[in-house]
């Protein structure tokens, strides 16, 4: 008898949960370029000017190019090629998640991306860290106009794998990007560790045990 899984499909966030040390490679490269340690994170995140124009490159108002002039700028970088690529390099693919991914896909679920985008070209991050042909079902909110926590690209999502939010999982690292899942009958799970996550996942969706990743440092 085949087995039932309590879920028809699997929707995974990008960054954070499907990549491996982002801060960590950030940093680094920050320093690498002369300067503080958190300046990306400060950017992007922190000053008005640097989330605007995130913000703006999420939802394809500006292409990543453009970002990369504009954001060079902020960070007082004389050189703006690929900057965006530069930065993300070093971060790592979620090797024991995306082996749980792979795992269920071959058990019959759909697997989707929802991710926030921050551009394609020239730098494509889902190719670089080897997701993009795992999925089904991809909805980048560069392509759609729309970012979570909009509520119209969760709805895109289901749409687009032909279900119900009730026979969907979805996990995010971010907790605002939650409800609006819930909302549509979603159930939501927040990213932590690589390692908590992938256990809760396994629970969740009834499949066999998956090691725990290397360490790696070691």
């Amino acid at each position: 008898m085949p087995h039932r899984f309590p879920y028809q499909a699997l929707i995974l966030d990008f960054g954070g949960v499907l990549t491996d040390g982002i801060r960590e490679a950030h940093d680094a490269w920050c320093l690498a370029e002369g300067l503080s340690a958190r300046t990306w994170e400060h950017t992007l995140e922190q000053h008005p000017e640097g989330r605007r124009l995130y913000r703006a490159l999420e939802i394809g108002e500006i292409t990543q190019h453009e970002w990369n002039r504009h954001t060079a700028r902020l960070l007082s970088l004389a050189e703006d090629h690929d900057l965006m690529g530069r930065a993300w390099r070093a971060v790592r693919p979620a090797t024991a998640l995306l082996s749980l991914a792979r795992s269920a896909r071959a058990a019959g679920l759909k697997l989707a991306l929802l991710s926030n985008s921050f551009g394609l070209d020239p730098f494509d991050p889902y190719r670089h860290c080897g997701v993009w042909d795992l999925f089904d079902v991809h909805v980048i909110s560069e392509q759609e106009g729309v970012a979570k926590p909009d509520p119209r690209i969760y709805q895109r999502t289901l749409d687009r794998l032909g279900l119900p939010g009730q026979h969907c999982l979805f996990v995010d690292d971010n907790p605002l990007n939650l409800p609006p899942a819930r909302e549509l009958g979603i159930t939501a799970l927040q990213a932590t560790t690589q390692h908590e996550t992938v256990t809760r996942l396994t629970t969740a969706l009834t499949l066999p045990p998956h090691p725990k990743p290397p360490n790696p440092s070691t």
